[in-house]
């Protein structure tokens, strides 16, 4: 029978929280690792009140509460989605402060938990400190700002609603089809209040995570296609390494001849040296990827959503019969691209297919076709990364150097600028989950949070982190946080005085990297035109009581980067290199609007160049089947 407990709402809810499991494979996960948290008066008497009674459940301290979302959703996604962290946040600017973050796990399907407090249900002393006021309704905070970018969003207005809420929350977060940010609002004066709740809310929950079979029929279908076959091509994105299918990838791929290209969350799906592992896809994707895409008579997406780097806007599969076999757990992704949907977990999919086409294997002339291609790119790499430069370091040296040093069991962490698409074409990563890039949302800041979030689930990898000045500048603070939890990262901060990316896409579009450089205003000008801003990013490094070194040349960066790795500490490396120099694109093209009319002469040549571009997307209308 039944039994009572008389708790707060917020006890109750650390209670839960820490009884929450899941499982898959046999094996099981505690599934919330810990709550990060700043506290203010919207919850430092409810739910940091529950977090010190209850020791049992790890509070982590950041510096920012859109940090802290980057930090867990690194650790989410390093550990495939099984294990996630809460966040909890006091209310107003604290609580919005984690919508970024928000949007970032839902563009990316990472499961978040996100815990704003919210203002007085009982409302009789409102308007409170922070509150925003709405003359529609009451029942509208700021937190409603979090219900377009959340998979699931509730607030809990009395203590009897909350374990209504979390059962469901556990649910959307546990899902590999629909998790993404889930967004309970907590009003301060509902964290306080008790209530007596039933005892078998915190008794131990197994959430069972599911490798869903596709539909029969479908699958035969597309087993069909494949076998029809004459140059077929992979993209592997997230959905591979989450489902952790490498080792069923590696044995279709070995089995069949199939070449494989490589997503931004799928890079490290095979390793890179593996013969059939074309390397990146896309707007950011590698001659030998590139070419093979655009030739493909027959697409394998597994695990994608199709953004347009993936897709080069539309404009990467030029075969005129092109057709596409999607395998993914979200039904919205499966059917992209008109799409013959399966819709299932990528591991127990690809086996069935590794059985299914026992006796399928592409052509002699088309494996040949794909060795030459791998050949050439590999040799591509070699001469992007071993430029001749003169005084300035070059980044793709730069990355080269870092890629060696590190070594295969390391794990790279990336999000915005012009090292994102650079990494994706120049990395070489050994091992799954080896590359960690966010760039579902590209979130400037998630750098240095998110190697915090990969050290903590990956204890026994080196973990670097690659980051521009304009991020670096953006949510540099979490170093301090590194200092204080004991997490050793070596953070190569790579200073180019602007935002180098923005700024050769300005170019780009004809305009002249307007507003993309780090200068002083010229005294009675409207631009930003002076000198050079004196930035010092090792003062700034070391004021958080990191170790910090310089490197002007390619020596000194090898020398700085073998002291890192020894040291027992954070460290930051600081880096001037070259903002003019770029890695030549591929075959891939990013669809960015250009003025279509303008006076200046760069801008007009943009648009002539941009409008040629668009005559190669396809809206990809006719059904594959």
């Amino acid at each position: 029978m039944s039994t009572t407990t008389k708790l707060t709402t917020a006890q109750a809810l650390i209670r839960f929280l820490g009884q929450q499991y899941v499982h898959r494979d046999g094996v099981e996960y505690p599934f919330i690792k810990g709550v990060w948290g700043i506290f203010g008066h919207g919850n430092v008497a409810g739910i940091a009140q529950a977090l010190h009674q209850y020791p049992q459940m790890p509070y982590y301290l950041c510096r920012n509460e859109q940090a802290m979302t980057h930090t867990s959703i690194a650790y989410a996604k390093a550990k495939n989605r099984m294990q996630a962290f809460a966040c909890a946040s006091s209310i107003g600017p604290g609580a919005t402060n984690m919508v970024t973050g928000a949007a970032t796990a839902t563009i990316n399907r990472i499961p978040l938990l996100l815990l704003p407090s919210d203002y007085f249900a009982r409302r009789n002393v409102g308007p409170v400190l922070q509150q925003l006021e709405h003359p529609m309704s009451q029942d509208i905070s700021v937190n409603n700002a979090f219900q377009p970018v959340s998979r699931y969003w509730d607030r809990i207005n009395r203590p009897d609603q909350l374990p209504w809420s979390m059962l469901e929350a556990m649910r959307v977060l546990t899902c590999p089809a629909e998790t993404g940010a889930v967004t309970v609002c907590l009003p301060q004066d509902v964290q306080t209040e008790a209530y007596e709740y039933n005892t078998d809310l915190f008794e131990k929950r197994v959430w069972r995570i599911p490798r869903n079979r596709p539909d029969e029929g479908g699958f035969r279908q597309a087993a069909r296609l494949i076998r029809q076959a004459e140059q077929p091509f992979i993209i592997a994105g997230g959905g591979v390494l989450y489902s952790e299918a490498s080792e069923a990838l590696r044995s279709f791929v070995d089995r069949t001849g199939i070449p494989v290209g490589e997503t931004q969350a799928g890079k490290s799906s095979l390793p890179f040296d593996h013969p059939l592992n074309l390397g990146s896809v896309g707007a950011t994707g590698s001659l030998a990827s590139n070419q093979t895409a655009s030739e493909a008579d027959v697409v394998i997406l597994i695990g994608t959503r199709l953004s347009d780097f993936t897709t080069s806007s539309k404009s990467q599969f030029q075969h005129p019969d092109v057709k596409f076999i999607s395998i993914n757990v979200n039904a919205m992704d499966a059917h992209k691209l008109s799409a013959l949907s399966l819709i299932g977990d990528a591991k127990v999919t690809l086996g069935m297919l590794d059985e299914a086409l026992e006796a399928y294997e592409t052509s002699g002339s088309y494996q040949a076709t794909i060795a030459g291609r791998k050949q050439q790119w590999t040799g591509e790499l070699e001469r992007v990364t071993h430029l001749e430069t003169d005084d300035q370091l070059q980044q793709p040296n730069v990355i080269g150097i870092v890629n060696e040093a590190a070594g295969p069991d390391s794990v790279v962490i990336c999000a915005a600028g012009s090292l994102p698409g650079d990494l994706h074409k120049l990395w070489k990563a050994y091992q799954p989950g080896g590359y960690h890039l966010e760039y579902g949302y590209s979130t400037m800041g998630y750098e240095i949070a998110g190697g915090l979030g990969v050290k903590m689930a990956s204890p026994d990898k080196r973990v670097v982190v690659m980051v521009g000045d304009g991020s670096y500048q953006m949510l540099s603070s979490e170093l301090i946080t590194a200092i204080q939890e004991g997490i050793k990262i070596t953070v190569v901060l790579l200073d180019n005085r602007g935002y180098g990316s923005i700024g050769s896409l300005s170019e780009s579009v004809g305009s002249q990297a307007f507003g993309t450089n780090y200068r002083y205003r010229d005294e009675g000008s409207s631009q930003l035109e002076g000198p050079t801003l004196p930035m010092d990013f090792v003062k700034n490094a070391r004021s958080y009581g990191v170790g910090v070194h310089t490197a002007e040349s390619y020596d000194e960066l090898e020398q700085a980067l073998q002291a890192s790795f020894k040291a027992d500490k954070t460290q930051v490396i600081v880096v001037n290199v070259d903002k003019e120099q770029k890695v030549p694109g591929y075959e891939g093209w990013w669809d960015v609007p250009v003025a279509e009319v303008a006076e200046t002469e760069s801008a007009q040549k943009a648009r002539s160049q941009y409008e040629e571009a668009r005559k190669r997307q396809r809206d990809y209308f006719k059904q594959s089947k």
